[in-house]
């Protein structure tokens, strides 16, 4: 009880994920969980409006890594099970989904215990969101984007379903290159720039739908520009 008032809330959405862990595991999710509230610094106050940066600084490409208990026999069985389900529905048109070569049997670069990486390119992110949050079980899955600020990527921009694993962050470049996957799909971060929308095509859209949300008492309407 004296550990949990010292590391504070922080702590209290772990102790599911801790019931059930090795100790080695416990001691490594106590130890981030007292970092895991600090402020985040750096971050923009204002959020960003305009439309050229906002479509120029967008993702293409997302990582899912599917997280399980490498003590388990059952839950590594479940994760290898959706790994292959991944791969037969990509085969079948189902979406567009790369699960890694490799899977992680130890600990791996920021990953803490067994794992492994299904590169999604932005095209078919909601397919397999939906697919993964479906068909997870108790499985706990890391999504984040794909770009060249790949600790920001893994810290700030992240987003988890099911229990929150502890990363080990310090082994994430903070700046780089893009980490291009996969360029033979021309998708994602391949994808030709002559496919996509310019600027005013996508000012044209975007009023059309707002002309078209106009009489709907549900829809907010845009504010006015000042």
């Amino acid at each position: 009880m004296v550990l949990i008032s010292v590391l504070g809330k922080g702590v209290m959405g772990y102790l599911g994920y801790l019931t059930n862990r090795s100790h080695t595991s416990i001691l490594f999710a106590l130890q981030s969980a007292m970092t895991m509230n600090k402020p985040q610094k750096g971050r923009p106050t204002v959020p960003e409006q305009d439309l050229r940066t906002v479509v120029g600084s967008r993702t293409r490409e997302w990582h899912f890594h599917i997280y399980f208990l490498l003590q388990s026999k059952a839950e590594t069985a479940a994760a290898l099970a959706l790994r292959d389900a991944v791969l037969r529905l990509r085969r079948d048109g189902a979406f567009v989904a790369v699960p890694l070569y490799r899977v992680n049997e130890y600990p791996m670069g920021p990953h803490p215990t067994g794992s492994y990486e299904i590169w999604v390119p932005d095209t078919s992110f909601s397919d397999v969101y939906f697919y993964l949050a479906t068909n997870r079980g108790n499985l706990s899955v890391l999504v984040h984007p794909l770009t060249a600020s790949q600790r920001r990527d893994h810290e700030f921009r992240n987003g988890w379903m099911g229990a929150p694993w502890p990363i080990y962050l310090d082994a994430l470049p903070t700046d780089g290159d893009i980490p291009l996957q996969y360029p033979e799909l021309g998708l994602g971060w391949s994808r030709s720039p002559e496919l996509e929308m310019s600027l005013e095509e996508r000012r044209k859209k975007g009023a059309e739908i707002e002309a078209m949300l106009a009489d709907d008492p549900e829809a907010a309407p845009a504010p006015k520009d000042d």
